[in-house]
């Protein structure tokens, strides 16, 4: 004891034969350890014990004593080793070993000392002048006189203590009423952040700590069970310590031990797309299956930044019937109305929902993290807000996060707390079998409905913060769709193929197991978002191969023997387009016909010195191809009339004239064929806005309302210069400075489409400032409508009442329009979810620049 180790990430093995006295062998035994300090972070050293070998218990902030079961504490000597871990955030440079020791604990004292403390925190909830609180205070007090104080320690002491513990037991028994009480279910959890101020390979360690821990108070315990939600973390258990998932699917087998929730990882549901989700379900509900040969139902996501309104069809379609989440508590303006309602999704479908209601002592919030205190117990239910309708709630217990799940405090307290006079009735139990019954007491009751999505007013910066995570899952999620899309194509079309299925299913785990709640949003440290990197590498050299493969198998078995350029459309309409080519010698000298047979009219670029040849693909059929034969070049056409025109400040083509102010803005967009200003008059669009983005509380998380009161425009242009000028597209680069940053935007205008493109690139050094860009359109209109997974969402524009004021910042996926009975506009995107649209105004958030905890 005393020595120094450890660092930044450190792992370090400690070890020693221990002796137990013979004195010792036919006591209750624990080892106590604390393996480094506690330190201003809140943590230990999170360190597994091993006993002869075998993982019997982590070690660390909550949990510094282990039981030592019978067969070890039967023994002379046992082999101890410690596998202990320094951290990685806010830790000290050396960890202090500062404990050691091998204890027998005196059970009727440790059963006296949790009932005196749980009765005590009771009483304290009780009313004066109740009656119930007179008599408990009664029967503790008549207990504390019976302890003989005078030598603590000594026989005559431990034997009072024995007879005060039989005296309150007793008394309790004897006060025990038959009023009518609801009831609590209270379920053991350790909610595991798949990365967040670690890594995920930190992560692995914490589950199977985690694990071994709730392994280990089981057989202390028998009523006590355990949940853990997260396929993906049983997998990694099953890589790297066999043992332990032996052990745990033995228990699962039992019904000790619970897995539910169905995704393969807890995942925000705002970002991913709709097929992400669909293969979270898929992927979660088909390993519980194949594993453990259990079907779940309940759709378990604690502590995830708001719930899109796809998510109960998707939910529902994918097996699951209930939802439990704790997260909208966390709402900033406005208490969330109901408790338990029917949640009702875009499609009319709804999933029976409840939210956990038992209350934090350090925050307005509601907490999944509870400890079963007495003043959870009384909370859950004086908080819960549907009484005429249920009487039995679910509390989670267990500290989360980080890990480490119950403690034997915990579950002693729940003991006590059975059937106490004046609070709840506790009970351990089973989230599916609540929920089960939660369905058959609400048959037939008029349940509220809340219809649409559940927009949590907090973390709105995890929409746009870590702008590479955000912009690799969209790429990811096009990228498989179109790798899917061909092999099947190759597999319905062509001879022996075979489907990559094992290598599309190795990249799609990577993408789910990223789509985190901490991990896309962007609220996680560093070096979560280097390995991130590494893993989107891997995601898309895998997708890129499927795709080379699939379209190398299609090109072979559709050859016509003709030169031909062969377009493939993945979406699902059919669609003209102007594609960009390399320069190559099959196309050098050669022109494409189009599908009515006339050349088609194409235009040479230089892209960063090597030539491109852009050709306007027409009449390409829904998720099929087109091939264009490649003949003999002949003098090419006159550009058509309406060809395009570009300047410096002007562009135009047979859709819009488009003027730009001397700062690079748009001033003017107006459309021919509509004959209307699409421009607010007297505004400008296309404007870069920067905001001072100094949240209160969680800097990577949150944009709070106050960020628009200090804000300024980026308007200082530095270049204006066409790049292209047709017939085909035209282009014009423009540059801005911003302090230490630089914009370089190409503003794209094509010959034959009403799209209008930026095509956007920031050298960015800024911090804390929050970047969006802004168009004033001449619309009116109360409500804009934005694309969401499978479907899209009206929100308001306006801020007429507190809910409509605190989604001033919203999600939405490729899209956000802005419509009123005949006309519209929509601004698209590739790689961007965060935007708020307010009046007439259409904002996207660009780029949110935190410093915590990255």
């Amino acid at each position: 004891m005393g020595d120094y180790w450890g660092g930044y990430d450190v792992v370090a093995w400690f070890r020693a034969w221990v002796a137990i006295p013979p004195e010792f062998k036919d006591k209750k035994l624990a080892l106590r350890f604390l393996v480094g300090p506690r330190d201003g972070g809140g943590s230990t050293a999170e360190t597994m014990l091993y006993v002869k070998g075998t993982p019997l218990q982590a070690l660390d902030l909550w949990h510094e004593e282990a039981w030592l079961p019978p067969e070890y504490a039967q023994q002379d000597e046992i082999l101890v080793a410690l596998k202990a871990w320094s951290g990685v955030l806010e830790v000290p440079d050396r960890r202090r070993f500062k404990l050691a020791q091998l204890v027998w604990i005196d059970e009727a004292a440790e059963r006296y000392y949790y009932q005196a403390d749980t009765l005590l925190k009771s009483i304290r909830l009780l009313g004066e002048n109740d009656l119930r609180r007179t008599r408990l205070l009664g029967l503790l007090d008549r207990s504390f006189r019976c302890i003989d104080f005078i030598k603590p320690g000594s026989e005559v002491f431990y034997q009072s203590v024995a007879e005060a513990g039989q005296l309150l037991s007793e008394g309790l028994a004897g006060l025990e009423s038959s009023e009518i009480k609801p009831r609590v279910t209270g379920i053991g959890q350790a909610h595991i952040d798949m990365a967040w101020l670690w890594r995920l390979s930190h992560t692995r360690e914490k589950a199977a700590r985690t694990f071994t821990t709730a392994l280990n108070l089981m057989r202390q315990y028998p009523e006590y069970h355990f949940v853990h939600s997260s396929p993906q973390l049983y997998k990694y258990l099953k890589e790297d310590y066999p043992d332990i998932y032996a052990r745990v699917k033995q228990k699962i087998s039992t019904g000790e031990w619970e897995i539910t929730g169905g995704m393969w990882i807890e995942a925000d549901t705002n970002l991913p797309g709709g097929e992400s989700l669909v293969r979270q379900f898929l992927f979660g509900r088909q390993f519980i299956k194949d594993e453990f040969g259990l079907e779940t139902h309940t759709l378990w996501l604690p502590d995830v930044f708001g719930y899109s309104g796809s998510l109960p069809q998707i939910a529902r379609k994918s097996g699951m019937k209930y939802f439990m989440t704790t997260k909208i508590s966390w709402s900033q303006f406005n208490r969330f109305p109901y408790d338990t309602f029917h949640w009702r999704g875009i499609d009319g479908t709804e999933l029976l929902t409840h939210f956990v209601t038992t209350p934090d002592s350090a925050a307005w919030f509601y907490t999944y993290n509870g400890k079963l205190e007495p003043s959870e117990v009384k909370g859950i239910w004086d908080q819960y807000r549907q009484k005429d309708a249920n009487d039995e709630l679910l509390l989670l217990y267990g500290w989360g996060d980080g890990g480490g799940g119950p403690t034997k405090e915990m579950l002693e307290s729940a003991r006590v707390l059975k059937n106490l006079p004046g609070l709840p009735e506790v009970r351990l139990g089973r989230a599916e079998d609540y929920f089960q019954r939660l369905e058959q007491r609400l048959n037939g009751t008029d349940l509220p409905v809340w219809d649409g999505e559940l927009y949590l007013e907090y973390h709105r910066g995890t929409y746009t913060s870590q702008a590479f995570s955000k912009r690799a899952n969209r790429r990811a999620e096009v990228l498989y769709h179109d790798a899917e899309w061909l092999s099947t194509l190759a597999a319905l079309l062509t001879e022996n193929f075979h489907y990559p299925n094992e290598e599309l299913r190795e990249g799609w785990e990577l993408i789910l197991l990223n789509q985190f709640q901490d991990i896309l949003p962007g609220s996680s440290i560093r070096q979560v978002y280097e390995d991130s990197r590494e893993q989107y590498a891997t995601v898309n050299r895998i997708g890129e191969g499927v795709m080379e493969e699939a379209g190398r198998r299609l090109l072979s078995g559709i050859a016509s023997g003709q030169d031909s350029l062969v377009v493939f459309n993945p979406l699902s309409w059919e669609r003209s387009e102007v594609i960009e080519l390399p320069w190559s010698a099959e196309i050098e000298g050669k022109t494409i016909l189009n599908p009515s047979g006339c050349p088609s009219q194409v235009q040479i670029v230089d892209r960063e010195g090597e030539p491109r040849i852009l050709v306007e693909a027409d009449d390409v059929p829904s998720l099929g191809y087109r091939s264009y034969p490649l003949v003999p070049a002949e003098p090419a056409e006159e550009p058509e009339e309406g060809g395009l025109k570009v300047t410096s400040d002007t562009l135009e083509n047979r859709y819009y004239r488009i003027r730009l102010n001397e700062r690079g803005q748009l001033i003017s967009l107006y459309d021919k064929e509509n004959q209307r200003e699409v421009i607010s008059p007297g505004s400008r669009a296309n404007v870069f806005q920067a905001f001072e983005d100094k949240p209160m509380a969680f800097d990577a998380w949150d944009i709070d309302i106050y960020y628009q009161e200090k804000g300024r425009e980026i308007d200082d242009l530095v270049e204006a210069r066409v790049e292209e000028a047709g017939p085909l597209r035209a282009v014009l680069l423009l540059r801005w400075r911003f302090y230490d940053s630089e914009i370089a935007q190409r503003f794209i205008l094509y010959r034959n489409s009403r799209r209008i493109d930026f095509r956007t690139e920031v050298d960015w050094h800024e911090q804390q400032v929050l970047l969006k860009v802004a168009f004033p359109v001449a619309v009116r209109s109360t409500r804009a409508t934005y694309d969401i997974q499978f479907g899209s969402i009206e929100r308001p524009t306006h801020w007429n009442t507190s809910w409509d004021l605190a989604r001033f910042e919203t999600v939405g996926h490729k899209w956000a329009d802005l419509s009123e009975g005949n006309y519209g506009v929509g601004l698209l995107n590739d790689c961007k979810y965060g935007h708020d649209v307010k009046n007439n105004v259409i904002r996207l958030t660009l780029i949110k620049s935190a410093i915590k905890p990255d």
